[in-house]
């Protein structure tokens, strides 16, 4: 019986030690923010024949620390200049498909990274959403 108190009191001591090591980890991983470009960004695609085609989609950026949102903010009218080129560049299957939506993403988050990088100095963008994307 003596064992079992014993080995519960050195139980509980190293979790008493072990919790300040566990604190620590947690504040000082970084926390996901996101960022909601507005208003929403409209352009027009490439389309077969003389129909002219528009997107309109609204994109939440996701950063991987929250101290990189006063970044994107301050970069807003780059970031919306870039994607407005880039969705203007598509072609009509790429923006109408589901493959194609889910390659544009990922391009548009590789190619604002690479145009962020030379004004903030680090890669700040983790991933990208789409929250809105109508088509016509």
């Amino acid at each position: 019986m003596f064992k079992r108190y014993l080995a519960q009191i050195f139980a509980s001591l190293a979790l008493i030690i072990a919790m300040p090591t566990l604190a620590s980890d947690d504040a000082s991983t970084p926390q996901l923010a996101y960022f909601t470009l507005e208003p929403d960004l409209t352009t027009n695609f490439y389309t077969k024949g003389n129909k002219l085609g528009y997107v309109q989609v609204r994109i939440d950026i996701m950063v991987a620390n929250q101290t990189d949102l006063p970044l994107i903010e301050k970069h807003q009218p780059l970031i919306r200049d870039a994607v407005i080129e880039m969705l203007g560049k598509q072609t009509e299957e790429t923006i109408k498909s589901l493959a194609g939506r889910e390659d544009l993403r990922k391009s548009l988050v590789e190619g604002l990274n690479a145009i962020l990088l030379p004004e903030t100095g680090k890669t700040v963008i983790a991933d990208l959403l789409f929250t809105k994307y109508l088509y016509q």
